[in-house]
């Protein structure tokens, strides 16, 4: 596949082998690495600071000679980069009878420009301003400077932003990403989606933790994709180590980093998203506004279209659930604390003490009731006024009713069996409907007759309908209007079905009580249904949604980049096909994502129209928060793009 086809560009970042002052021997290295990286797809390529002299020379950097040499280095290293491939190095330069530690830029067997560090660190450790010159010691922005003895003239100066095709990088050198206005937030907020800083940071205890919680910092603030390349151990370790670590970022995530401390070359490779940053600034309606300097804007040869096997970027199946299991218990704590402490404000607010929720042995009531426990001991109430009522009818298994009475029972709360055959039969009678048919009327009829028994028991007992329902289901409009689809307080609307049935099952290996866990863990394991279709012969669930309108694992995967990054269905298919080849066809990934359109775009008016929810993660169907999409508007054209894309692949 080809990058461009996904918008992405493959960036890396190194730590090279090197000896301090040994020119000859550095540019080897960079060579050999410059191969390496081109052989693996990289198109952006970032070395740390001063990386053709090293970093810790000293005063070796007043040496004509060893000068002279950092520049026909440039001209050699030049020429092994082949068009369309961006090289970053760092090399000290002589301007103006000063000297400035540069980033240089690279590309087809050309130097095309040098950016001078403009913060320059001269406290503790470091003595730059011994050594070098600031770019704000610059009288203008835009210089030209002569290499070898004048046979080469290159760019030289600050401020600019690199335009390479339709990507635009750029540049600042370790201790600008680390003042109070690092350079990379005006060329940022002039259009710069790539930047590249050539580092030399060394390492004390506990400075890789900030130094990592910085870069994804600043990658959050600036929507950028954040290159860090820094100095490694080969550095003279006279009075200082340096470890070698190098960061990808892509607006505040962490994507790839180098292993520190080795004596070996490090490399770091990340495909970027830029669909994904454009998507971001597009969509943060305060980006690139306040008082930032107009940048020069510098033409290049576009970045080459590179075609690769793989991708180096974690797509994950479950894009709702933490990647690292160390992130689990904080972020699972966190969503039941967001549940709960939304349902007790509703509570204070209106001044009732009691809540009144379907239970039916199925994943989303039984987190619903999870939070609700929650909230009433956040509230000090008593968790039988928590009033669960079960409510079997045509479908209910023996399974679903008794795990909803043993869940009830094991919490603690008020539990109510009422019974719904006989009323819907009588409101089959009502209106002329034969109870052998069991089309749309059988089954909405009998979660219309559940959610007026809840509001009328919440009547009762001065109580308040908990819904919930879950953001999936809200996606496909896979409730029933003025049924399951209506409550008083949506608890479930901000959390998807993968990550419902997620938390369940963490909260069970959590719990002491070991009835508790049981029933939990079954829950856990039981097919999605409504359960509004009779049972098999073996009193077994006939009805399993995801064989109706696929698996929510597609379609949770769908959502996600759907809304959160906008993504167009071809890119969609093309991360799907590659995230679940061991599990589907690209065929099935199509039918099933023409189906969650089609539902999507229809379905639009239950969520126009649904109750008050509580915002959980990055993603939000309420008409309120996030989502304010009109009812009649029409999937065509995400619909033909996935039929072109079947028909041409």
């Amino acid at each position: 596949m080809k990058l461009s086809s996904l918008s992405y560009i493959r960036t890396a970042v190194v730590s090279p082998i090197l000896r301090i002052a040994d020119i000859p021997y550095n540019v080897q290295q960079h060579k050999q690495i410059i191969k390496e990286a081109i052989e693996k797809g990289v198109q952006f390529l970032v070395f740390p600071e001063l990386s053709i002299t090293g970093y810790t020379c000293g005063d070796l950097f007043f040496q004509k000679s060893l000068l002279q040499a950092a520049e026909k280095a440039l001209i050699e290293l030049a020429s092994c980069v082949p068009s369309g491939i961006y090289i970053i190095v760092g090399a000290p330069l002589r301007f103006n009878s000063k000297l400035y530690n540069c980033g240089v830029i690279l590309e087809g067997g050309t130097i095309h420009y040098a950016v001078p560090k403009t913060y320059l660190p001269n406290y503790a450790e470091f003595y730059e301003e011994r050594w070098f010159a600031s770019s704000l010691e610059l009288t203008y922005s835009d210089n030209e400077i002569s290499l070898n003895n004048e046979e080469i003239i290159i760019g030289f100066g600050a401020g600019n932003i690199f335009k390479a095709g339709n990507i635009s990088f750029a540049i600042e050198i370790c201790e600008d990403v680390w003042s109070a206005n690092p350079p990379s937030t005006n060329y940022a907020a002039n259009g710069a989606v790539l930047i590249a800083n050539l580092s030399a940071s060394n390492e004390t205890v506990g400075k890789a933790d900030y130094r990592r919680s910085l870069v994804s910092a600043h990658s959050a603030s600036t929507i950028t994709a954040y290159c860090y390349a820094s100095a490694g151990a080969c550095e003279s370790t006279t009075d200082t180590v340096f470890s070698g670590h190098g960061i990808i970022a892509e607006n505040g995530k962490i994507l790839f980093e180098t292993e520190r401390f080795t004596f070996t070359s490090q490399i770091a490779i990340a495909d970027i998203d830029i669909d994904l940053l454009q998507h971001e600034r597009v969509k943060t309606s305060t980006f690139g506004k306040g008082n930032y300097q107009e940048c020069q804007h510098i033409e290049l040869p576009a970045f080459l279209d590179t075609e690769v096997d793989t991708l180096h970027r974690q797509l994950h199946k479950f894009p709702f659930i933490p990647v690292r299991t160390s992130d689990i218990d904080k972020r699972y704590s966190e969503i039941l604390e967001i549940q709960s402490t939304a349902l007790a404000g509703r509570l204070k607010h209106i001044g009732l003490n009691s809540v009144v929720i379907g239970v039916s042995g199925g994943l989303d009531s039984t987190l619903a009731l999870l939070a609700c426990c929650k909230a009433f001991d956040k509230l000090s109430l008593d968790k039988k006024s928590i009033i669960a009522v079960t409510m079997p009818g045509f479908g209910t298994t023996n399974r679903t009713k008794n795990n909803a009475i043993t869940l009830v029972d094991s919490l603690g709360l008020t539990l109510r069996t009422i019974p719904i055959s006989q009323a819907v039969l009588q409101h089959f009678s009502d209106i002329s409907h034969s109870p052998d048919d069991l089309s749309i009327v059988y089954e909405n009829a009998q979660a219309r007759e559940r959610t007026q028994i809840l509001m009328d028991i919440a009547h009762q007992h001065k109580a308040i309908v908990v819904g919930t329902g879950d953001m999936s289901e809200l996606a496909l409009g896979w409730c029933t209007y003025n049924g399951d689809h209506m409550s008083m307080y949506a608890i479930n609307a901000g959390i998807p079905k993968t990550l419902v049935k997620s938390v369940i099952e963490w909260y069970a290996h959590k719990e002491s009580n070991a009835v508790l866990k049981e029933i939990l863990l079954d829950i856990v394991h039981t097919p999605v249904s409504p359960e509004l279709l009779p049972c098999d012969g073996d009193g077994d669930i006939v009805q399993k949604t995801e064989d109706v309108i696929g698996p929510y694992i597609l379609h949770d995967f769908f959502l996600y980049y759907m809304l959160r990054f906008g993504f167009s269905p071809t890119k969609i298919i093309t991360i799907a096909q590659y995230t679940f080849a061991d599990m589907y066809s690209v065929q099935e990934i199509c039918t099933w994502l023409i189906i969650f359109y089609k539902r999507f775009f229809s379905q639009q008016f239950k969520r126009s129209c649904m109750p008050d929810s509580v915002k959980i993660g990055s993603v939000s169907l309420s008409p309120r928060t996030d989502l304010r999409m009109p009812s009649d508007a029409h999937a065509h054209i995400w619909i033909q793009e996935i039929e072109d894309f079947v028909k041409h692949h």
